[in-house]
């Protein structure tokens, strides 16, 4: 018998969640709105961390671009103040003109005045920064007057000087969203100045319109008349006369403490006297300086000998005065044919350059050509670029001619044609130069170039010729280009002297004449009575006796564009004489390898300049 079991359910226990239902999506809810809260909080706070940053950055930006500005400011201020002082000056100035810090001043208000962007030459990403000067002031102090002098020489002369400036300055930085701060800063910059005597220079020769070792005061000549360009000097003393006037366009100098006048009574005879005018008898002698004259000027030293011009021959540099030994001269140079310098000496031209002894290319060593021997030259432009040299001994000529444009020296002697790489070159100058020495050992008894009237100089060729003995000139020795004027308002140049370099003429031609022991001899043998020599001539040596001579027919008219040296004056038996000084060579241009002199200026000094600033108050006027 089956059992029927029942069961009783309560309905209000049959579902025990009834009541419990949508609990889990309100704390979703709650959590998610939490969350919420959450990430706006963070949001802002990071946005605040963010503005604040980017406030700080800005400010601290324009702040560090305001104190930039300053530190540019005062580093200008030095420059600008030191850059006012002149290479050299006389006795009596100082090193700073009095104007310097008012030149400052006014200087850098207008440079910085406006916003100067401080990113230049930065990455295209750096934070941009820029500042501007709204207030700058520089002036010397006022107790003691400045400068003051620090320290004297046994003369009483000042050896130093200090100046002292005080400085103000106010800068205003800025940043890339307009955040602005400004950054005042005064101080004080002194300088200190030591004075010493000018070093002394290296200066050619060429230098000189004219220069006479030997010249003495009232020994019966005097110069002779006429209008001399060019700087005027000689180790002695200069006698005028009464047969002409005497101008004088640039500084005349002598050694002796005394001019001399002759006059032509003999009741006057010569007087000496360190200030023209000087009058006697219803004459004066007042000659015309219009640069000014000097007295008991230093002697100017005289080069030894002519080794320097024999060695540039073989080195292109021409700096050791020592004597050259026949086998340096054996080891360097070689005739066209390639045979060697022979150690007791032979007549003939050499030129200095090695052989490759593989290929057996020949290139060139040194500064010039060399001649054993007395011989005879002519010079002639070739082309546009090529400068030749005609060198005739006896019956062989040889024939060079050098290029500087093709970088060839080409050698024709007899049957023999030799073409070599390079040209002659003056390893001296910077940067170095195709420049020709061309040496003779012996004397040139003709130079010359190829007519009377025509070119003998090549545009850009750079010459000096130089013999052991004499020098004859007997024809012109012309630049193909003229570069400068030979009278006065030159159309070229209006309201200028002889002498004016004419604008685009200075092709770097040049021509220079040197004998240590001989004269420059004027033997002029072509048809017209005129000769013109387009030169610096120089006949001097230390304890010398040479001079520019006339030794052929009068001249009626001799013109000289360049300058004349010379240990003594001689007679150039010349009707007509016009000296032009090639005022190119006031520029430090000059003939390669010419003689030259050390120079110590009178009465110039330089002076060493040693700043020092000294920031007195700096202030960030925002943190005020």
């Amino acid at each position: 018998m089956s059992a029927l079991i029942c069961f009783h359910t309560d309905p209000s226990q049959a579902r025990p969640g009834r009541h419990e239902r949508g609990v889990a999506l309100v704390i979703t809810l709650l959590l998610l709105l939490l969350l919420t809260a959450i990430s706006v909080a963070m949001v802002m706070a990071t946005s605040t961390d963010l503005l604040i940053g980017g406030y700080y950055r800005n400010q601290r930006g324009a702040f560090y671009a305001a104190d930039s500005g300053v530190t540019i400011v005062r580093q200008e201020m030095t420059n600008l103040l030191l850059a006012q002082a002149p290479a050299t000056f006389t006795a009596g100035t100082q090193p700073l003109p009095a104007s310097a810090a008012a030149n400052v001043q006014s200087a850098l208000l207008s440079r910085y005045g406006s916003f100067t962007d401080l990113n230049q030459g930065l990455a295209a990403d750096s934070w941009p920064l820029s500042f501007r000067v709204l207030n700058f002031t520089m002036t010397p102090v006022s107790s003691p007057p400045q400068p003051v002098v620090t320290t004297v020489d046994a003369s009483g002369n000042p050896t130093g000087y200090q100046y002292t400036y005080n400085y103000t300055v106010s800068a205003e930085g800025r940043s890339r969203v307009g955040e602005a701060a400004r950054v005042d800063e005064v101080g004080t910059l002194i300088v200190n100045a030591t004075v010493s005597p000018a070093a002394p220079s290296q200066v050619s020769f060429a230098n000189w319109g004219f220069f006479v070792d030997q010249q003495t005061v009232c020994a019966g000549s005097y110069l002779v008349p006429g209008t001399i360009s060019g700087p005027v000097h000689t180790n002695g003393g200069w006698t005028f006369g009464t047969t002409g006037a005497y101008i004088f366009t640039d500084p005349v100098s002598q050694s002796n403490s005394r001019f001399g006048f002759q006059f032509s009574s003999s009741n006057c005879g010569c007087r000496q006297s360190s200030s023209p005018p000087v009058s006697c008898r219803n004459q004066t002698i007042n000659p015309t300086f219009q640069s000014g004259y000097t007295v008991a000027a230093p002697t100017v030293n005289l080069p030894d000998n002519d080794f320097s011009q024999k060695r540039a021959v073989l080195d292109g540099l021409g700096t050791d005065t020592s004597p050259v030994s026949p086998s340096e001269m054996a080891a360097k140079l070689k005739r066209a044919d390639g045979t060697a310098y022979p150690p007791s000496g032979a007549t003939g031209v050499y030129l200095p350059y090695t052989v490759d002894p593989v290929t057996g290319a020949k290139v060139f060593s040194g500064g010039g050509i060399y001649v054993e021997g007395n011989a005879s030259v002519v010079l002639t432009p070739v082309g546009t670029s090529g400068q030749r040299f005609l060198i005739t001994q006896g019956t062989v000529t040889t024939t060079i001619t050098i290029d500087p444009v093709t970088n060839t020296t080409t050698v024709s002697e007899g049957s023999v044609n030799t073409v070599i790489q390079g040209v002659p070159m003056d390893l001296m100058s910077v940067p170095p130069r195709p420049a020709s020495m061309l040496y003779v050992q012996g004397s040139i008894t003709s130079l010359r170039g190829p007519a009377q009237g025509q070119p003998a100089i090549q545009d850009g060729a750079a010459i000096t010729i130089t013999a052991s003995s004499n020098v004859r000139i007997t024809g012109d020795l012309i630049y193909k280009t003229q570069p400068v004027t030979k009278t006065a308002n030159d159309p070229c140049c209006p309201g200028t002297p002889p002498g004016t370099p004419i604008p685009g003429n200075h092709n770097g031609q040049v021509l220079g004449i040197f004998t240590a022991t001989g004269d420059i001899q004027l033997d002029n043998q072509q048809p017209l009575a005129v000769l013109e020599i387009d030169a610096s001539l120089a006949t001097i040596s230390d304890g010398g006796t040479g001079g520019l001579v006339n030794v052929g027919a009068r001249i009626e008219t001799l013109n000289i564009v360049g300058g004349r040296i010379q240990n003594r004056i001689k007679n150039i038996n010349s009707a007509t004489r016009n000296v032009f000084y090639d005022r190119r060579f006031g520029t430090g241009f000059a003939p390669p390898w010419f003689p030259s002199t050390t120079i110590s200026p009178p009465g110039v000094f330089t002076a060493k300049l040693t700043p020092t600033t000294q920031r007195l108050r700096w202030v960030h006027m925002n943190a005020q």
